[in-house]
């Protein structure tokens, strides 16, 4: 008994002291994030497994609608996130630092790796969530690509105690808005967010119409039941974490079409 008192102590500590020097930054590359408008969580615990191999290609589409990541410039710096953590898809675009803690499988220094949710990792209710049903309510986990995994811990593990934390999406230049849908419906996946990653609700303006409330589709789509056609096409988005609304205006030019991506000249910090 005095033994488990003593490593539950030294567990908290350890973790009191990751926290301080994630907020403050350090030799670990933890650094400043300045003023950006979204600032960085506090470390907490989880777990994390990885799917897929070392190219990732099995991390291609997922629950977020981005598709071929790799054109859309996520790369294989993601992961798939738990329905606890994924919030129902308002998750997609956040991101996040993780590193390995606590196993021996860890790489000397607890290096962090930094992801995008991209993905959900669905419960598996024929498992149990301490073995095999990982992704299962209430679990907290990250199911990461193998490349991103194998920059935290020894992939042989299979899965390792993490400590992770919101940190703010960096993304070069404007949001990006892909279009799907017909002459009556206009669904549109929007990608490339920076601050939270995150969207909260967003509406579309025609160079004829007045502004129109899309509804969240699924992942990070949304959707408005609208004859938009021949019209020049701006957007409002919300934040979902700090509830910032900006303004893309004029994204799509009035000849636009389905099947392809516009990029704004606004974001998020």
């Amino acid at each position: 008994m005095a033994s488990s008192i003593l490593l539950w102590r030294l567990w908290t500590l350890a973790l009191i002291l990751a926290t301080i020097v994630g907020e403050y930054g350090s030799a670990m590359g933890g650094g400043s994030y300045g003023y950006s408008g979204f600032q960085p969580s506090q470390w907490s615990l989880a777990h994390a497994t990885f799917y897929g191999d070392e190219t990732a290609s099995e991390t291609m589409g997922g629950a977020c609608g981005y598709g071929n990541l790799f054109l859309n410039g996520y790369g294989t710096a993601t992961a798939a996130l738990s329905s606890t953590l994924f919030n129902d898809g308002y998750a997609c675009g956040t991101c996040y630092q993780i590193k390995c803690v606590q196993s021996p499988w860890c790489f000397s220094g607890s290096p962090f790796t930094t992801v995008t949710a991209t993905n959900l990792c669905p419960p598996n209710w024929s498992q149990d969530s301490n073995n095999g049903g990982w992704c299962n309510p209430p679990r907290t986990h990250f199911d990461m690509s193998k490349p991103a995994f194998m920059k935290i811990a020894q992939w042989k593990a299979g899965i390792v105690p993490v400590m992770y934390r919101r940190v703010p999406c960096i993304r070069p230049g404007g949001l990006r808005f892909q279009f799907q849908g017909n002459g009556y419906w206009l669904l549109v996946y929007v990608m490339n967010v920076g601050g939270g990653g995150d969207i909260a609700g967003m509406w579309v303006k025609g160079s004829k119409t007045d502004w129109i409330s899309m509804s969240h589709n699924w992942g990070a789509s949304y959707q408005a039941f609208a004859s938009l056609g021949g019209q020049s096409l701006s957007f409002k988005l919300t934040s979902y974490t700090t509830r910032e609304t900006i303004i893309a205006y004029n994204v799509a030019p009035s000849n636009w079409n389905v099947g392809l991506t516009y990029q704004a000249s606004v974001n998020f910090h």
